[in-house]
């Protein structure tokens, strides 16, 4: 039995907010971010701008578009995953009322997941394989989303100026088609987990009153030390499957820095052909990131049936997955 991607859909909000914007904000505090952006390689990001819209609105439209899509209901899903590091509630669970939204079975398995952004990703994996596992699911529906711009401190460039806010949804369904989930590897190392806090200095102290918790603390640090994992993550996979390189058609990277992805690129020697960048237009959505390149990928005719696909990002603290899927 295998697992594939049956349809994908995305959501953003309506606004779309320029580097001038925040160039000009940050002069006016004495920083001249112009570099920083443009190694972000930022341009535009959707914006959320209105009051009822949040994390769990935004994974709603995409769930519903992704099932319009895919001409099914919500009765039709199995498994409901919803992949979040800002939700709306801390229970119920944020996914009863996506659940609700889409009239989800009365049997469906709902839960939420938190890898930070590399949550949704994690979550495709981990329903990948228990699908595999579980005769009883066929179908599974995961969407992330992130509500990014509502934790930002506007005085910290490096999260103000480089998120967007976006949700992302992907029905899985098990086939007997040579397709879908193949092989996923996990680095992790912990040392970095001060460096990226939300809240700051945690949820019992914000709540007794005791810190201020609106913003994340974002330390700047050296992310180069990861590279190395990313090097071991990418070889251990194509020595296992017998694959190389070049064998991957698209690469759906993380969008937080293209500067990063550059580094990838070189040290691999990826063609360019293999890589689809959608950071300029989004900003960097978190959790959904690469499967907002995914989807970018399918609507413009780059992804085709039969691609192999290499998914890869980075959740805070760190940690890396990186996973091979032949959609």
């Amino acid at each position: 039995m295998n697992i594939k991607i049956k349809e994908v859909g995305i959501y953003h909000p309506k606004t779309s907010v320029n580097n001038n914007f925040y160039i000009d904000h940050f002069q006016k505090q004495g920083k001249d971010i112009k570099r920083f952006v443009q190694h972000m390689g930022r341009k535009d990001r959707y914006i959320i701008k209105t009051k009822n819209e949040n994390a769990l609105t935004m994974a709603i439209e995409a769930a519903k578009t992704v099932l319009e899509k895919a001409k099914m209901s919500g009765k039709d899903i199995d498994m409901l995953v919803f992949s979040t590091q800002t939700p709306e509630y801390t229970f119920p669970t944020n996914a009863l009322f996506l659940h609700n939204a889409i009239e989800g079975d009365q049997h469906t398995i709902v839960m939420d997941s938190n890898a930070n952004c590399a949550g949704m990703t994690v979550a495709v994996e981990q329903a990948s394989r228990y699908m595999k596992a579980n005769p009883n699911v066929k179908t599974a529906l995961i969407v992330g989303s992130d509500y990014n711009s509502l934790l930002c401190d506007p005085e910290d460039e490096i999260t103000y100026s480089n998120y967007g806010d976006a949700a992302a949804a992907v029905i899985l369904e098990t086939t007997e088609e040579d397709t879908g989930f193949i092989d996923s590897v996990y680095a992790v190392d912990s040392k970095s987990r001060n460096n990226i806090v939300y809240p700051e200095q945690g949820l019992a102290n914000t709540l007794r009153g005791e810190a201020s918790g609106k913003y994340i603390k974002w330390i700047p640090f050296d992310g180069s030390e990861s590279m190395i994992n990313v090097m071991e993550s990418f070889e251990t996979i194509f020595e296992r499957n017998n694959l190389t390189k070049a064998d991957i058609d698209t690469y759906c990277f993380s969008q937080f820095s293209l500067a990063t992805i550059k580094e990838i690129q070189e040290r691999f020697n990826i063609d360019d052909k293999q890589i689809v960048y959608v950071g300029d237009r989004f900003g960097y959505t978190g959790t959904s990131s690469p499967f907002i390149v995914l989807h970018e990928g399918i609507k413009t005719g780059k992804i085709k049936r039969g691609d192999y696909l290499l998914f890869w990002t980075i959740g805070a603290g760190y940690q890396i997955i990186t996973m091979l899927f032949k959609y």
